[in-house]
């Protein structure tokens, strides 16, 4: 079967909506019903995060949001348990995103085992060095149908965009600017001449943008300059307030596109 990520860029290649959350966040048995709901209302990818105790690459709200996790009791034994029949009423593609030491910690060829068993279509693990990907783990992805997907940011030389284009399967994450994730960032702050650069450069693979989208000003700059965009830290801070999903994640997701 190809694999979801695929399928959702042959068929739509503009404006798609990526909506992260982390698991077991505002509450332990919160992730299906949010994935739910994102589908219902018309996200397009979702990624869902693994809880970790040192998220380095994340601004304070997604790291908030990873303490409370772990504090619920939140674990990737008890997410694949959680997933286990996601597939059976969700047909859109999900990812996990996290950092690699958890994955080390369950096992590398277990932890892709699960993610085929459980219908996910790839992994974003950004501290994992791409040579330690090819040199140990790429069968593994390779064998049960899941994306590895790497970064680039502003600072990324041309030679290694190449070398990751070419290792990658489903899309690239175009990191939008060296900080660390976040909401609040402005239209202005982003890196026009980075997205320029990008775009001349023809990749094989689509692109999306990620961190600091926020709003439906920044959302749709990043729609004008890859395939679509990615937002986290946004939604982890709407759900800081309010815990009626259905209502949040409806007039959250309509904010950016209605």
């Amino acid at each position: 079967m190809k694999n979801r990520i695929n399928q959702l860029f042959e068929t739509k290649k503009e404006n798609i909506f990526s909506a992260y959350f982390t698991a077991g966040y505002p509450n332990l048995n919160d992730t299906v019903e949010i994935i739910h709901q994102f589908e219902k209302n018309g996200v397009d990818l979702i990624e869902i995060g693994m809880p970790f105790s040192d998220p380095t690459a994340d601004g304070p709200t997604i790291q908030r949001s990873s303490e409370t996790a772990l504090k619920n009791g939140m674990s990737l034994k008890l997410l694949f348990e959680q997933l286990k029949d996601i597939r059976q009423t969700v047909k859109i593609p999900l990812i996990l995103m996290g950092y690699i030491n958890p994955v080390y910690q369950f096992g590398v060829e277990k932890f892709c085992e699960k993610c085929a068993e459980t219908g996910i279509d790839g992994v974003i693990l950004p501290d994992m060095p791409l040579n330690e990907y090819e040199s140990f783990y790429k069968p593994f992805f390779e064998k049960h149908n899941l994306h590895n997907i790497l970064l680039i940011t502003p600072q990324t030389a041309e030679n290694r965009i190449r070398q990751i284009d070419a290792a990658s399967s489903g899309f690239i994450y175009m990191v939008s600017s060296s900080a660390t994730t976040g909401a609040g960032k402005k239209v202005e702050d982003f890196q026009q001449e980075y997205f320029d650069r990008i775009k001349a450069m023809n990749l094989k693979n689509p692109q999306l943008i990620g961190f600091g989208i926020s709003d439906r000003a920044t959302f749709a700059n990043a729609c004008k300059n890859a395939s679509g965009a990615i937002v986290g830290s946004a939604f982890v801070k709407a759900m800081e307030n309010n815990r009626n999903l259905e209502t949040t994640i409806r007039t959250f997701v309509e904010s950016f596109t209605s």
